[in-house]
């Protein structure tokens, strides 16, 4: 999916330049990661043949060369292609206008992780609450300013500034929410706990082995706010049993009698189930590493 919301409502005097790979860099701050997976391998494959069609978007840096707005994941196909140059929009922006164009360009990427969402999101906002502060004083900084960045995106005002709460994160717990190990919920529950705090949640979740449901992640919010969140405090709560660790499956035994002979009891129905299921496993291993 391409990035290039620059080619619209494109000034009719900007005009697109053949540009030196060696004199574009990333955007500072930039948000947004740029790895070599399967959809860089894909990127790389869709150029390789004619080179990059859809131009990139930048900026004059005062200090040489231009910074990158929009286009990063191109640039770096093209550099593992082997181009030399691409097609360029150069546009004059102020920091402000550079955020705000970098951000929506790259929101329109398919699955965004967590925390490229939520830094992406606050650097608008700042940005917006910069460029506007007369309008935000008039109808309100933080509902105006909130309301400009969820225009235009899926979420709403009250998700956008969720988002933004988990900027408040530590790093170890930020990559736990982009690596699916915290729910979304719970990890904004926990960004309201100091940085000191939250790396005593990291001993307590390695004390307990697990992490915080959402009602442990209000009630660590709680104490946080009362003053009185410690590690023991934590780990009491980290080592409480979860309902969902404490879950079990159920069958109807009408659902099950029909598959066993009447003589067997509960016990032989069980015994037989979990010798079935570990034939299937077997199974499904064998055919996985075929």
């Amino acid at each position: 999916m391409s990035n290039d919301v620059e080619s619209k409502d494109t000034p009719a005097q900007e005009q697109v330049q053949q540009i030196p790979i060696s004199e574009l860099h990333p955007f500072e701050g930039h948000p947004f990661r740029v790895v070599d997976d399967e959809a860089m391998t894909r990127t790389v494959e869709s150029i390789s043949p004619f080179g990059v069609i859809s131009p990139l978007l930048a900026r004059p840096d005062p200090d040489g060369g231009y910074e990158i707005i929009s286009g990063h994941r191109r640039c770096h196909a093209a550099q593992l292609v082997g181009l030399k140059n691409l097609p360029v929009i150069v546009r004059e922006m102020n920091d402000d206008e550079a955020i705000i164009a970098m951000v929506d360009s790259n929101l329109q990427r398919e699955n965004i992780l967590p925390s490229e969402r939520a830094w992406a999101y606050k650097m608008k906002l700042d940005a917006i609450k910069h460029q506007g502060k007369s309008a935000s004083r008039q109808l309100g900084e933080k509902s105006w300013s909130v309301s400009q960045v969820s225009s235009g995106t899926e979420d709403s005002e009250r998700q956008v500034h969720r988002y933004v709460r988990l900027t408040n994160l530590i790093p170890e717990l930020m990559d736990m929410v982009d690596e699916k190990k915290i729910a979304f919920s719970p990890a904004v529950e926990r960004s309201y706990l100091s940085r000191e705090e939250q790396a005593l949640l990291l001993d307590a979740m390695d004390y307990a082995q697990a992490t915080p449901s959402l009602s442990q992640a209000q009630r660590l919010k709680k104490q946080s706010q009362e003053g009185t969140a410690t590690l023991d405090s934590m780990c009491e709560i980290m080592n409480e049993a979860k309902k969902d660790d404490l879950a079990h499956v159920t069958f109807k035994a009408n659902d099950l009698r029909k598959y066993f002979p009447k003589s067997y009891t509960p016990q032989q129905m069980e015994k037989t189930i979990i010798k079935l299921l570990e034939q299937w496993q077997r199974r499904r291993q064998r055919d996985q590493a075929r």
